[in-house]
């Protein structure tokens, strides 16, 4: 019992157990098989000088019990991961903030499989020598695009560059001063553009930019037409620029190649589902576009991965690139990558989670959502109510565009709205809202089945019981 008094400042140094002592307490020493000794050691040295400073100041006594769980919460601190799973019920399907698409099971079953063992990564089985690891995706992401070769790089920004360094590095680059974009992460046209070593050649105006003035601008020095997808802004009023069948006559009749940065990597029509402004690489292959380039982890539905699809000629020029081997990918983003893109090829859109949020009708998630606000209806001190709302795609894809929703606007008798969104993001998992109107709001649209809703509830129960 003699530990459990609070110590003193005056003569409490003295007091302060050792750590030996500490780690012979049964439950830091509970911990050893898991923690392992050097963590404990390191958790058990860094409570004590807090401890001692804090007593040398005279800010206050302590007790051994305190001391003890002070430690068991820094080891435990130490041993959580920091990249955990989260809840998204904040109607973002793609939000880059919580990691954009999350891939469909099969994907995550072939990255398990791929992880875990070996496999013929660079190994041709046929001929019993080495492969190329870009040959499990090559043809499967070709057929899906209508391309003759694809390639797989580390994300949309790397195959830009890489696309650029190589079909214009010491020439010009033709492109429209109202696609000179910047996306998240302070990626921007302009940067990489200089840092493919090609020379940036723009034309017209922020918001007109007709035909004739690329026409123009061609000169000896230019290798590439570019046009760039408007992933994250629209220009509207008086606007004008070039069909891309405009661009690619152009082009042909300079014989210089024609490249689309489409950004969000949409490989079906998304029109009927209300979002119209996000055309399929296969369309822009088919106008005759020599190379295009697009995410894998945004519309397409799958990991982070830039994808470059096209003509075999360019293709196989940024394949011989020196800098292709430094942006290539991993086994297990091959895996995923092959998994659903052979999703895809069977038709099983909804099977892919991104796409199955984008396809969910307003009516199914009507249905969802009462039956969640009648769930919250029962959990003491909370308030739950249905209200009409939109859900947005994210990830810089189709700006100025919604998908109808409904929303469950939660408020607690007690707590603000900010201190209940901080609430949810402490529990385990983590919920994420959206707060609007001091006012918090689940979007089911992106909460990803009846378990994940569970947890809502659960979340939400805990916290009324913490504040009985």
């Amino acid at each position: 019992m003699a530990s459990q008094t609070r110590a003193k400042p005056e003569g409490a140094l003295r007091r302060i157990s050792s750590v030996d002592d500490l780690l012979n307490r049964p439950a830091i020493r509970a911990l050893g098989p898991l923690a392992g000794h050097a963590l404990l050691v390191e958790a058990v040295r860094d409570v004590l000088h807090s401890v001692r400073e804090r007593v040398a100041r005279e800010a206050g006594g302590f007790t051994t019990e305190e001391i003890e769980r002070d430690v068991l919460e820094r080891v435990e601190a130490e041993l959580a991961p920091s990249l955990v799973a989260v809840i998204n019920a904040t109607g973002v399907i793609l939000h880059t903030n919580l990691g954009r698409a999350p891939l469909a099971r099969e994907a995550v079953e072939r990255v398990a499989e791929v992880a875990a063992r070996y496999s013929n990564l660079e190994y041709d089985l046929e001929r019993g020598e080495r492969g190329k690891r870009d040959d499990h995706t090559d043809r499967l992401l070709a057929k899906l695009v209508g391309s003759e070769a694809a390639l797989v790089v580390n994300n949309n920004a790397a195959a830009v560059f890489l696309a650029l360094n190589t079909l214009a590095e010491g020439g010009e680059v033709i492109v429209s001063r109202g696609e000179l974009i910047e996306i998240g992460g302070s990626f921007r046209i302009p940067d990489i553009c200089a840092k493919s070593g090609a020379v940036l050649r723009e034309v017209g105006t922020t918001n007109r930019t007709r035909l004739a003035d690329y026409a123009a601008a061609i000169n000896e020095r230019t290798r590439l037409l570019l046009h760039v997808h408007p992933s994250n802004f629209r220009i509207v009023g008086f606007t004008e620029r070039p069909a891309l069948e405009e661009l690619v006559d152009l082009g042909r009749r300079h014989n210089l190649p024609v490249m689309e940065d489409l950004g969000s990597g949409c490989l079906v029509d998304l029109e009927p589902f209300g979002l119209s402004d996000e055309p399929p690489a296969g369309r822009s292959l088919a106008m005759g576009v020599h190379v295009v380039t697009f995410s894998g982890d945004k519309l397409l539905g799958g990991p982070q991965a830039g994808i470059v699809a096209g003509a075999r000629e360019p293709l196989q020029r940024i394949r011989k690139n020196p800098l292709f081997r430094a942006l290539r990918v991993d086994k297990m983003t091959i895996a995923a990558i092959e998994a659903t893109a052979r999703l895809y090829r069977r038709g099983e859109m909804d099977s892919i989670p991104a796409l199955a949020m984008i396809r969910a009708s307003a009516e199914s998630i009507a249905a969802r959502a009462t039956r969640l606000k009648h769930r919250l209806d029962e959990v003491p001190g909370f308030t739950a109510r249905l209200e009409a709302g939109e859900s947005v795609a994210g990830g810089g894809s189709s700006p100025g565009q919604a998908l109808p929703t409904t929303l469950v606007v939660v408020e607690h008798q007690e707590r603000s709205a900010q201190e209940l969104a901080a609430v949810l993001r402490r529990n385990r998992p983590p919920v994420i809202v959206r707060v609007e109107r001091n006012r918090v709001t689940l979007d089911l649209r992106t909460v990803l089945d009846s378990h994940e809703e569970d947890e809502i509830v659960q979340a939400l129960k805990r916290n009324s019981e913490e504040m009985a």
